[in-house]
């Protein structure tokens, strides 16, 4: 079982924003409840509802019977099987209904399962993109036939204070309208984490007549973001934390977003066509981006020590060594398969080197040059699907979010992606990037203040015992690992160099946003975890296996904590994770 929670339909969410979510039940097998559970499961509402005050409501409590939940759809080569679930009570719930200024009616709802044979354990999982959506509350890990609910866990998830089937407005962004609510910006930021904590706690606590014995979070993406804000501001919640990929500078990050998008714009203006989603989507061929792949293998594969399509030493993968081989690569005449143009070149290297404004000033971290950047998922993300049918995600999903989310005073770019790629192209570095930290009207806390997770100061959380983990793709498309290295070095600075007794970053070569490209990007970090909380076993590397999709289906490598990285034993010329050392 790998922590990660499994994204799938959270990566669907991401290319439409607008998506809703429906829980699947499970199938009935026809055996019938254990009725001292079911009348259990009944009264818990009752006994809660005149314990936990009017702004939290249990609206719904059902036993579950043993049986098989279908998988969530998701995108191609991303689907996961259908799991088993355990005998089980099902309890919806909302906390804090209200009415924003918008006039949208909005409340935190949550789903909490507590399985009738609990191992004494909680966790919660995160969201992703924008939330809005409930999730499951199984505990499906990506890479692993059983979710956390069977192995005994009790799992909550929740939406985060706003719900994509009542709250999108196509005027406003569509599943990003949430945003010109202040509170509703806040709870999406993580003013809802601990009130739906505490109430599913206390709800488990009355279910079980004990409280959980230990208490873990796991996400990756926004889910990340959750989990860094949980161990910065409510220390004391959970004790082990997967935050994966972390969204911990998600304004930042969308202002990469749309620099991204202008710079790969600018490959389309170069050939004096329109910038369209459709030119945008190709301004970069497949085969063009393979040249790229290759010339950055070429200058920096066999840096840790083994030529096999890894960049494992990848700081050490500098634009100094990539940029000859790039330049070896450009058409010496017309633009033809097999080279690439001067302006493709020059769009990589801005995305490499991250946004700025006109004084030079970084405005977030750059993207370090890994072979995953020819991946399809790192396309989809930047560019948009070869064929055009899906339009970037940083252009679908991340102009609206930075428009209306992540900075003050909230705008609308549209209801459509050719609005927001309208907006994208319009945006101004100097002009529009301070948004991000403004207030303004109602909104006296800036996006920044709000959503912003990248405190270095992790104090409380390694005073009482805490203990993260967290993997990054260094191919991730969208929140670049450079700037989580950065976070870890500062944290590693304030601890006296003590970081690792705490947090570990584990970066993954190759692999994109939470999963997939040429990585081996299935690994088992939740048991990783649960060993250093639980037994005081620090994770010294995690074994990890390349999926079907990589192009060497079941290839090991170790993931090794930050800084070191996997290097072949001397003398050994194996391709599985036990000729690999940590150093």
């Amino acid at each position: 079982m790998r922590g990660r929670l499994a994204t799938a339909a959270s990566l669907a969410a991401l290319a439409c924003a607008a998506c809703t979510a429906t829980s699947t039940p499970v199938a009935d097998t026809g055996g019938g409840p254990a009725p001292a559970a079911d009348a259990r499961c009944a009264a818990i509402a009752g006994k809660m509802n005149a314990r936990l005050g009017a702004d939290t409501r249990i609206t719904a409590a059902e036993y579950r019977p043993a049986g098989p939940m279908a998988a969530p759809p998701g995108p191609p080569g991303f689907a996961m099987p259908p799991v088993d679930l355990p005998d089980h009570c099902e309890i919806g719930g909302t906390i804090n209904p209200r009415t924003g200024i918008d006039g949208q009616s909005y409340a935190i709802t949550f789903r909490l399962r507590l399985p009738e044979n609990w191992n004494g354990r909680f966790l919660m999982e995160g969201g992703g993109g924008t939330n809005g959506i409930v999730g499951e509350a199984i505990g499906r890990m990506a890479g692993g036939p059983v979710p956390a609910l069977a192995q005994g866990y009790a799992v909550l998830a929740q939406d985060s204070g706003h719900s994509n089937a009542t709250n999108s407005v196509a005027e406003k962004g569509g599943a990003t309208a949430f945003g010109f609510d202040p509170q509703a910006r806040a709870d999406y930021g993580g003013a809802s984490l601990a009130p739906v904590t505490l109430a599913a706690r206390d709800i488990a606590t009355e279910f079980y007549g004990k409280p959980p014995e230990f208490s873990y979070f796991v996400g990756c993406s926004k889910g990340g973001q959750e989990g860094m804000m949980l161990a910065q501001r409510y220390p004391d919640l959970y004790d082990g934390i997967i935050a994966g990929a972390p969204g911990f500078a998600l304004p930042r990050a969308a202002i990469a977003e749309v620099w991204d998008t202008q710079a790969f714009a600018s490959v389309v203006r170069a050939k004096g066509e329109e910038v369209t989603l459709a030119s945008l989507a190709a301004s970069f061929g497949n085969t063009d981006l393979a040249v790229a792949r290759d010339a950055v293998l070429k200058a920096c594969d066999a840096g840790d020590g083994r030529e096999d399509g890894l960049i494992g030493a990848f700081e050490q993968c500098t634009s100094a060594k990539v940029l000859p081989e790039l330049e070896r690569r450009i058409c010496t005449g017309a633009k033809q398969d097999g080279c690439l143009s001067r302006p493709q070149v020059d769009a990589l290297i801005r995305v490499h080197d991250g946004p700025r404004n006109s004084k030079g000033e970084a405005l977030y971290a750059g993207f370090p040059w890994d072979a995953g950047w020819a991946d399809m998922g790192w396309r989809v993300w930047k560019i948009g699907s070869p064929d055009g049918r899906m339009p970037a995600i940083n252009v679908a999903m991340g102009t609206p979010a930075l428009a209306a989310i992540f900075t003050t005073p909230p705008t609308a770019p549209g209801a459509t992606p050719v609005q927001a790629l309208a907006y994208a192209m319009g945006f101004d570095f100097d002009r529009d990037a301070p948004g991000i930290y403004a207030t303004g009207g109602a909104f006296t806390r800036s996006a920044w203040q709000d959503i912003g997770a990248r405190s270095p100061d992790l104090a409380a959380f390694a005073r009482r015992g805490g203990r993260m983990i967290v993997p990054h793709g260094v191919s991730d498309p969208v929140f670049s690992i450079n700037d989580t290295i950065a976070w870890w070095n500062d944290v590693n600075g304030r601890s006296h160099g003590k970081a690792a007794s705490f947090a570990r970053v584990f970066p993954v070569p190759g692999m994109a946003h939470c999963m997939g490209g040429p990585a081996t990007d299935q690994f088992n970090d939740f048991a990783a975890l649960v060993d250093w909380v639980e037994k005081g076993k620090a994770p010294d590397r995690i074994d990890a296996k390349a999926g079907p999709m990589s192009p060497w289906p079941g290839r090991s490598r170790p993931l090794c904590p930050y800084p070191k990285i996997a290097r072949p034993k001397p003398g050994a010329t194996g391709d599985t994770a036990e000729d690999f050392v940590c150093s």
